[in-house]
């Protein structure tokens, strides 16, 4: 805390609008987080000067003031000086909400459902990809390594559990995270995510080969389908068990909750997720699957997956790159695979190789303690680092990251590389890409590195001659 002036905090107070427009505060790893009652009365550009801080962006309906690794020391000086008490980050996500319009919210509620099912999504495209290794690539004499080992096919077997758990039964997880977001009771989550997947169904990858088997109730008739690797079906049962079981906490007296309202809320949502809500949102999954589809392998492979590499870095700063989590699954539910995934793990790569360009050819030091550990986080997936605290700073990197990412993602349409799944980002990406693919992703990692870098270089030279020519 030696190092940190109070004075440079409080002239952050300042320019925030005081200490009385502040709502709440919060901090992450590196970013102070600030929701401000009225958004007008700060002044980033001033605050962009101060020395401690390396940036300033509003987003999520969140002001977020770009410190650095010193982040928590600042944030303790910020709460003395202020007088006020630090919230959690759930709180804190409320309240912005308050600054957010409808579309933001819808957002946010959305990222908040996948953010923490993404550890057992990660692993679970890890496990793919290695099961691919050992069971589809020809290494020695045109076999496999489960061909020529017992071990190694006993391996690729068990992995099967964990993936099995991950995937098929995803929709538990996913109506988990949703009643819980929602408010709703989490187990009875788990429950209706069971049901969906439950083996007395027919299996969602056997629809179209038989008739399915049903339960006949007489006036109507509900078909025994299941939804095993489905997310919007799931999600859309867990929103309506929420919305249901707060519905029924306000009407029912408190004395009869546990007996009422989880078995009506619980009995209802099964109902009709089979009879309505499941079938609607497979109808819906299978529309988003195919234009995703359409966009990005074919003849439009090319020009979609560009557009989408160009674009995926400015979907990061507005909080929609969120929503492409559904879409992954989607597809890797009616494809075996998904294009999108990888030209992901492109943009992160090249954001990354734009701040080691400026890495390169800049020579201020205060700029290196938040530029190299930004690069590093970039290059494994983490990007806001570097493009908060660098590449938006100075606009050209970012466009050329952008450029890069874009003629990358080129490369990947033109070849139809596919992931296994959604997995680490950045350079370990690779890992997730299916192995027939892994020389041509190769090629295109190589791309989002080198064009970055290069048209970084090229920018700053050429705004620096002008800088020098003007004070000629």
């Amino acid at each position: 805390m030696a190092n940190i002036n109070p004075k440079d905090v409080t002239k952050i107070i300042e320019l925030i609008g005081g200490a009385d427009n502040i709502g709440s505060v919060t901090h992450c790893l590196t970013r102070l987080r600030f929701v401000l009652k009225d958004t007008d009365k700060a002044a980033p550009k001033e605050i962009e000067k101060i020395k401690l801080v390396k940036g300033c962006f509003t987003n999520a309906g969140q002001f977020q003031v770009v410190i650095g690794t010193e982040v928590d020391d600042v944030y303790k000086i910020l709460l003395d000086q202020t007088g006020t008490s630090g919230v959690s980050k759930d709180e804190a996500k409320v309240a912005a909400r308050e600054n957010m319009n409808i579309l933001e919210r819808g957002i946010s509620h959305l990222a908040e459902i996948f953010v923490p099912l993404l550890p057992a999504i990660i692993t679970g495209g890890l496990i793919l990809g290695f099961r691919n290794v050992i069971g589809d690539v020809k290494m020695f004499d045109g076999q496999t390594l489960t061909q020529i080992s017992q071990f190694w096919a006993t391996v690729h077997s068990f992995l099967w559990l964990i993936g099995e758990a991950i995937f098929f039964y995803l929709p538990v997880g996913v109506c988990w995270s949703t009643v819980k977001k929602l408010g709703g009771t989490p187990i009875l989550g788990i429950v209706l995510g069971v049901t969906l997947v439950s083996p007395q169904l027919m299996n969602a990858y056997d629809i179209g080969k038989h008739a399915p088997e049903v339960w006949d109730f007489g006036l109507f008739a509900i078909q025994k389908v299941g939804y095993q690797a489905q997310v919007i079906p799931a999600m859309l049962a867990g929103i309506l068990l929420a919305y249901l079981e707060n519905f029924f906490k306000r009407i029912v007296p408190a004395y009869l909750y546990l007996v009422v309202v989880p078995f009506v809320a619980l009995t209802l949502s099964v109902i009709l997720a089979h009879a309505f809500i499941g079938p609607f949102g497979r109808w819906l999954g299978d529309g988003v699957a195919f234009a995703a589809k359409a966009a990005m392998t074919g003849q439009f492979a090319v020009l979609g997956s560009m557009i989408f590499g160009f674009f995926y870095a400015p979907l990061v700063i507005t909080g929609i790159h969120h929503t492409t989590n559904a879409v992954d699954l989607q597809l890797m539910q009616s494809m075996g695979g998904t294009p999108i995934w990888p030209i992901i793990a492109l943009s992160n790569i090249a954001q990354a190789s734009a701040v080691i360009g400026i890495i390169i050819i800049s020579k201020k030091d205060n700029e290196r303690e938040i530029s190299v550990p930004a690069a590093i986080s970039a290059y494994l997936g983490v990007t806001e680092p570097a493009m908060y605290g660098i590449n938006l700073k100075y606009k050209f990197p970012m466009l050329s990251a952008m450029i890069g990412s874009s003629l990358a993602a080129g490369i990947c349409g033109m070849a139809g590389v596919m992931a296994n799944g959604i997995g680490v980002g950045g350079l370990p990406g690779i890992l997730s890409i299916q192995p027939q693919f892994w020389g041509i992703y190769a090629i295109a990692m190589l791309v989002a590195i080198a064009v970055p870098i290069l048209l970084t270089l090229a920018a700053y030279k050429r705004a620096q001659a002008k800088n020098d020519s003007a004070l000629v």
